[in-house]
């Protein structure tokens, strides 16, 4: 008799340990009963009916898929290295079970075919400087794609670029011509402006004969503020002009 009742309780322990399933908050089951789908279960406690009912646990977290380097070569016929990381989520549990054998071998493949489809597309420039509208594109067609499995594509971030070396010395004789360009514009453009105010300030002189010599004696003052030793006389150039009259008239006289 006693040993009756203890087969009876192991039997039933077994039936529980078999039968009740736990899931977590962020899990679901998918429930095949005799091969066929019931519906996905969870969170919380499940009963399933031994050797009848079969469950498929599947994870609804976000997932970050880091998608290795991939030779690409652009549309202008440049070889380079591409990575990226994908971002996404299962939000059909029974999609994710029947459409597909292995979702996220799925998701993976499909990842790296489509980097290497939309990066050979486009031109190394448009790859280097229009990273966000190539991860917008990525992201649109693995969503479409994956839509059938149940799969939520968030997100696609283009990872690294590698450049080969001589693409890169390229690249940087490239910059540095450009940065010299812009230095010639710019001095070039500041000599430009100098030599307007130069020729403004030679206009007004010239209808203002007393500008210049305030600005004789500007200078004079400037001179005599530093620590030097020479010494400056003023002299008006008004005392000059009979003998420059005088030496004028002779020259003519001569002439004549």
């Amino acid at each position: 008799m006693p040993i009756s009742i203890a087969f009876i309780v192991f039997l039933v322990i077994a039936f529980l340990a078999s039968a009740i399933r736990i899931l977590n908050e962020y899990e679901r089951g998918v429930v095949f009963r005799l091969g066929r789908i019931l519906k996905a279960k969870g969170p919380g406690l499940i009963i399933l009916i031994p050797v009848i009912d079969k469950m498929k646990k599947v994870d609804l977290r976000t997932v970050t898929l880091d998608v290795p380097p991939q030779d690409i070569i652009t549309r202008d016929n440049v070889s380079v290295k591409v990575s990226a990381v994908v971002y996404f989520r299962v939000l059909d549990p029974v999609a994710a079970v029947v459409e597909v054998i292995d979702f996220y071998f799925a998701t993976s493949q499909l990842a790296q075919t489509t980097l290497r489809s939309v990066c050979g597309q486009a031109e190394l420039d448009s790859l280097l400087s229009e990273r966000d509208k190539i991860n917008t594109e990525i992201q649109a067609i693995l969503d479409l794609d994956t839509e059938p499995w149940g799969v939520k594509v968030s997100k696609v971030e283009v990872k690294e670029i590698d450049l080969p070396d001589e693409m890169k010395r390229a690249m940087a004789k490239q910059a540095e011509a450009e940065r010299e360009r812009r230095s010639k514009i710019i001095s070039a453009e500041g000599e430009f402006q100098a030599a307007r105010k130069l020729a403004d300030a030679a206009k007004i002189i010239g209808e203002q004969p007393a500008a210049l010599q305030l600005r004789y004696l500007q200078t004079l003052r400037e001179i005599s503020a530093e620590n030097n030793s020479t010494t400056l006389f003023p002299i008006p150039i008004d005392l000059f002009k009979p003998f420059t009259d005088t030496f004028n008239r002779n020259s003519q006289e001569k002439g004549n």
